[in-house]
């Protein structure tokens, strides 16, 4: 009761009237969720909540701590336009550091006030005749706020496979979202199940501790080099005093990734050139032809996600490393048993299987008009006007939501024209006393069909399995077309989709 009071307190129960900010919920304080924090508060809005289960902000960057975690996106590109950061270490930042970097812009723009931590919003329900998100926390207290924004996207829920016995194991196990810091592999027999984009990037590092390490490998990925380095003093030092250089440096990264976009075009000469990179950096790091065909993808580059590392193909030429492309038969006591009856016995089992990624928003059970359920609204496959908005669920916003992915340049990007428009939409419902927006069904409809036409002519719908995709195969993650299409889409689209309630709440509810 006490801490329920609390927060409608924190929270403010005055109706928004013209001039009057409203009350503002923000699910996450990872990347999206900051952004959006900081630009409320650089707009002088400071009725706002961030609500973050774990102990902190970093989101991703707090969650995925498993050795040699690193970002694939340049770190000056991989950071807020308008919090730049001179100093990065490497041309690709590693965890330690981005966490660092987004635990200095949660001090420097005042965010720790507007932060409830270790607090998971588990419920959200709309109430059509307040105009109100009522919601409901993991510690059973109930908030009440005119505008919800997620800022949960799309990787941070751990997926773990179907398979047989898993829990069978008697062995330690963890995901790798999850790294269990307190088991030392040191003389160990691990066994990886996965090998994404964080496996490749772990897998070369406890190779060096284990005793024997076994690598499970579903599909084979493209993988190109990582063009890594340090970046000197002298450079850090001159994008500190000449800040155009270091803008500069950025759109330039920016340009070069935008020009990978053809690559996604099944037969394109970009992709055939990308292609051609990919198999000579194979080719020069793995020398036995069996191996090498093991590891040589039987689908189009682009048509899930391309990995960039140095250092995986050496770790799997190892004495010590053994991959295995065997189907997982089922998993028992003291190992792995594949489906050609070989028994491979292990003392650890790392998960490297990824998100739950087409299930947006599956920690939290959002419910809209009229008692509808998104997540059954969206059993056959995610979908969002700009991906930002819901029709039938209003004044929710999504940040990094359904085909907003990118496979060639920096979600960073695209969150900052997402946030531009939200902060819009906040700014419209403040200056003209708006109790809500819904977009309308037509304009959402017809929004995503011409994202799914534009997906058609991508590779992503070749034959690979992603996460990209549905279990159907419906592509719900990725946006088909460049940034800059985007960010123009999101500069230049108004408002005018979207329904606006403009009546007041009865007196009644100003202070429940």
């Amino acid at each position: 009761m006490l801490s329920d009071l609390r927060t409608r307190l924190q929270l403010g129960r005055q109706s928004p009237a013209a001039g009057a900010p409203p009350r503002i919920a923000i699910l996450g304080a990872g990347v999206a969720g900051l952004c959006m924090a900081i630009r409320l508060k650089l707009a002088g809005i400071e009725s706002f909540t961030i609500f973050e289960k774990s102990d902190g902000v970093g989101g991703t960057w707090r969650d995925n701590t498993y050795p040699g975690a690193s970002c694939d996106v340049p770190s000056h590109l991989y950071s807020y336009s308008f919090a730049p950061k001179s100093d990065w270490t490497r041309v690709f930042a590693e965890q330690p550091e981005i966490l660092a970097y987004l635990e200095g812009c949660a001090d420097r723009f005042g965010l720790r006030p507007h932060l409830r931590a270790r607090t998971a919003v588990t419920e959200a329900r709309w109430d059509d005749d307040t105009a109100e998100w009522q919601l409901t926390t993991d510690a059973g207290d109930r908030v009440d706020v005119d505008v919800l924004v997620s800022g949960l996207g799309q990787l941070n829920v751990p997926f773990y496979p179907d398979i047989d016995g898993i829990d069978s194991f008697e062995g330690m196990t963890f995901h790798s979202a999850r790294w269990n810091h307190d088991v030392d592999l040191t003389g160990k027999r691990v066994a990886v199940i996965g090998n994404g984009a964080s496996a490749i990037q772990f897998i070369p590092r406890i190779a060096e501790q284990a005793a024997h390490l076994d690598v499970y490998q579903r599909s084979a990925n493209w993988v190109v080099p990582k063009p890594d380095a340090a970046y000197p003093d002298k450079m850090k030092t001159l994008f500190a005093r000449w800040p155009v250089i270091r803008r500069a440096h950025r759109a330039q990264i920016w340009g070069l990734l935008e020009m990978r976009w053809p690559m996604f075009h099944d037969g394109s000469k970009k992709a055939h050139a990308m292609e051609k990179v990919a198999l000579t950096h194979l080719e020069k790091q793995i020398s036995d032809p069996a191996l090498r065909a093991r590891v040589t993808p039987d689908y189009p580059i682009g048509c899930k996600r391309v990995l960039i590392s140095n250092d995986y193909y050496p770790s799997l030429v190892r004495d010590d490393v053994a991959l295995i492309t065997s189907s997982i038969d089922r998993i028992v006591a003291d190992g792995v048993v594949t489906t050609d009856g070989v028994h491979h016995p292990a003392d650890v089992i790392i998960y490297g299987t990824g998100f739950q990624t087409t299930n947006f928003l599956a920690p939290v059970e959002i419910t809209g008009r009229d008692g509808q359920s998104l997540h059954e609204r969206w059993a056959k496959g995610a979908e969002a006007y700009l991906g930002v908005a819901v029709d039938g669920f209003p004044s929710l916003f999504l940040l990094y939501g359904p085909n907003t992915n990118l496979g060639h340049n920096s979600v960073m990007f695209m969150m900052e024209s997402q946030v531009g428009y939200v902060m819009r939409a906040i700014t419209a419902m403040q200056r003209d006393g708006l109790t809500a927006f819904d977009v309308r069904p037509q304009a959402m409809s017809e929004y995503n069909r011409g994202v799914q036409a534009a997906v058609h002519e991508t590779v992503w719908e070749a034959g690979c399995r992603s996460w990209y995709k549905t279990s159907s195969g419906k592509v719900t993650n990725n946006w088909p077309k460049t940034t800059a299409a985007y960010w123009y889409k999101m500069r230049t689209t108004g408002l005018g989709a979207f329904n606006r309630r403009a009546a007041r709440r009865p007196a009644a509810h100003a202070a429940r």
